[in-house]
């Protein structure tokens, strides 16, 4: 059985910051990408950013340059630093994993950016 477990969500002021956190275990194997999507009220699931085991980073651009994604080595664990929070980054925010041998999610954790 292979799970996903974030941590580190909570309530930041606007330009502040989060780090997220999500373990994945029961997998032997490294996942190939691991990543971050949220979920705003109201809007569809979106990309936030993914990562491969070897350390290649992806952005939307709507976080690029504030958050950054990071993973240690081939190890199926991944953190996203969020800075200079806005309170348009208030979502549900949710770890994945894959693609083999499928795509996993995990529960999510809240984020909300307000003063």
């Amino acid at each position: 059985q292979i799970n996903l477990v974030e941590s580190g969500g909570g309530l930041a002021q606007p330009g502040g910051s989060l780090n997220l956190f999500c373990a994945a275990s029961g997998n032997p194997f490294a996942f190939n990408i691991m990543g971050w999507y949220r979920r705003a009220p109201g809007k569809q699931r979106e990309l936030v950013a993914t990562i491969t085991k070897t350390g290649t980073a992806d952005y939307s651009e709507s976080v690029k340059g504030r958050f950054t994604i990071s993973r240690e080595g081939a190890r199926n664990t991944v953190s996203l630093q969020m800075n200079s929070l806005q309170p348009e980054d208030t979502a549900v925010y949710y770890c994945k994993a894959g693609p083999t041998p499928r795509v996993y999610w995990g529960q999510g954790t809240q984020v909300t950016v307000s003063s």
